[in-house]
């Protein structure tokens, strides 16, 4: 068998779902156990098909619920996509134009806000503030359209518009207020109709939806289903995962009208990757062109090309694209390799706030196709393929440390360095860095993993383009020492996350 039927047999079928001597079921469960995570559903699609939808641990870990296929979580900022193709299918049917004014269709816009686009919108290119970081603003009250207009009326413009990218609540917001007064509908009922319904999603809805859907209260019955021996409707039922604080306290579910269009939806893994599977072709947007609007890279007037629109983020590996993110009380991340030799697409959804699974995402990937693997050692380093330069990487991974006032002790461009020798090399720095004090209680352990310390993140470009960020897995390598349950190794491993996930990322 060649390397190609190999890869094609591995992406259609084959039991051998491992990446680097791990199955999947045993990425996720140690990264369940790392993070934390209650509950999780994993989805891949290999289009058409979705061969593998597996819960892992309590969607609901007080009821003692399971997470199973039919689990609905808080779908986040992946509910930016749902609106997105509201947007374009209203374009489709001739009824906006991505150069309209929003103003024109919402005339008691503040002034400054008169001549922002429907483009500018979706692109987060508005420069309008953000609603969710005024200071009146609550996360968990109802709000209407004005309301939260009038939270930011006053601010001024955060640039010019068209001319940055800064991601905003407040255009998804004002796009979802378009949808209503162009349709007719609500924004609830507009998606419902044309997405939701059109494309047969049992699994999918709103938050003020969740009441409809059939489950069991099994408090009543000391936490162990009845209902499903006398009543069918309750079988494998489609139940709304349930997250709790520090405190155990539950963490309320957040009213649609706060996040509209911005993290409004609730879906089952399954409905995603199905919903995805929909928009990857012409079945949700009908014409490559427009779907190319939203799902492609652009430029700015200056001719920085900006790798992100409509919450969706772009990468130098053919076709790589993901939108993820985070709420009070869940996680989400959805990936997809859209080259018509791969075509798989990773769902994961969690009941854990503050989660990133861009790594855990890309090694199960790995799992079911050669061809999407980091092509680097995944169990000895953590790898995020960032979507900017190495230069502009290097550049915000310096801005974020100095933010955090973590000391730089040195940076090593070994691409310079070649160059000055009489080589070539492919844009290649290593900056070194660290907390003297955190350091330190590690070395008072054990001072022979001095040889270890301090930090170092590694930024390069590879042979296709793509720039990749790594660092030595701190838990592995603190393992060797007899040191990995310090408490200092946790808080040094998500420091070492959240820095590449920022320097790495548009939003």
């Amino acid at each position: 068998m060649n390397t190609r039927e190999h890869e094609m047999m591995k992406m259609r079928g084959s039991a051998d779902v491992s990446y680097l001597g791990h199955t999947v079921d045993e990425m996720i469960w140690e990264f369940m156990e790392q993070e934390e995570i209650p509950g999780l559903t994993l989805a891949i699609v290999q289009a058409p098909y979705i061969p593998r939808v597996v819960g892992y641990g309590l969607s609901d870990a007080k009821q003692k619920r399971l997470a199973s296929a039919n689990t609905l979580w808080s779908a986040g900022p992946i509910s930016q996509a749902f609106a997105a193709v509201a947007v374009m299918q209203l374009y489709e049917d001739g009824k906006l134009q991505m150069d309209d004014k929003a103003s024109r269709l919402i005339p008691q816009l503040p002034e400054p806000w008169q001549d922002v686009t429907i483009l500018q919108l979706l692109r987060h290119a508005s420069g309008i503030a953000d609603y969710r970081e005024a200071d009146k603003f609550n996360l968990f009250s109802q709000w209407s359209f004005q309301d939260l207009i009038n939270l930011i009326s006053e601010e001024p413009l955060q640039f010019v518009p068209g001319s940055e990218v800064k991601q905003s609540a407040t255009n998804f917001l004002l796009l979802t207020e378009v949808v209503e007064i162009v349709s007719g509908k609500s924004y609830h009922d507009f998606v419902t109709e044309r997405q939701i319904e059109y494309l047969g999603l049992r699994h999918t809805g709103f938050a003020e939806d969740l009441g409809d859907f059939v489950y069991e209260d099994v408090s009543l019955t000391d936490y162990v289903h009845q209902l499903f021996k006398k009543d069918g409707k309750y079988i494998d039922p489609t139940e709304p995962a349930a997250s709790y604080d520090e405190q155990d306290a539950p963490v309320p579910r957040i009213p649609s009208s706060a996040l509209r269009g911005f993290s409004d939806i609730w879906a089952s893994a399954q409905d995603i990757s199905t919903w995805d599977i929909g928009l990857a072709g012409s079945v949700l947007i009908h014409d490559p062109v427009n779907r190319a609007l939203v799902y492609a890279p652009w430029q700015l007037p200056d001719g920085r090309e900006v790798p992100a629109v409509a919450g969706w983020q772009f990468y130098k590996h053919r076709g790589l694209m993901d939108i993820k993110g985070s709420i009070p009380g869940y996680s989400m991340f959805l990936s997809r390799f859209t080259d018509s030799e791969e075509l798989v697409c990773v769902t994961l959804m969690a009941n854990k706030e503050g989660v990133d699974f861009t790594n855990l995402g890309r090694r199960i990937a790995g799992a079911f196709g050669d061809l999407l693997s980091t092509n680097y050692d995944d169990n000895k380093l953590y790898l995020m393929e960032g979507q900017l330069s190495v230069s502009d990487t290097v550049k915000n991974l310096e801005r974020e440390l100095e933010e955090r006032e973590i000391p730089l002790f040195a940076k090593f461009d070994h691409a310079q360095n070649a160059a000055e020798a009489g080589l070539t090399l492919r844009p290649t720095t290593v900056l070194v860095f660290g907390s003297p004090k955190v350091g330190t209680a590690l070395m008072q352990t054990d001072q022979s993993i001095s040889l270890e310390l301090p930090l170092r993140i590694s930024v390069w470009e590879d042979e296709a383009g793509s720039t990749w960020l790594a660092f030595p897995r701190i838990a592995a390598m603190a393992a060797d020492y007899g040191l990995a349950q310090h408490p200092a190794v946790f808080k040094m491993e998500k420091l070492m996350e959240r820095l590449v996930q920022t320097a790495g990322s548009v939003y």
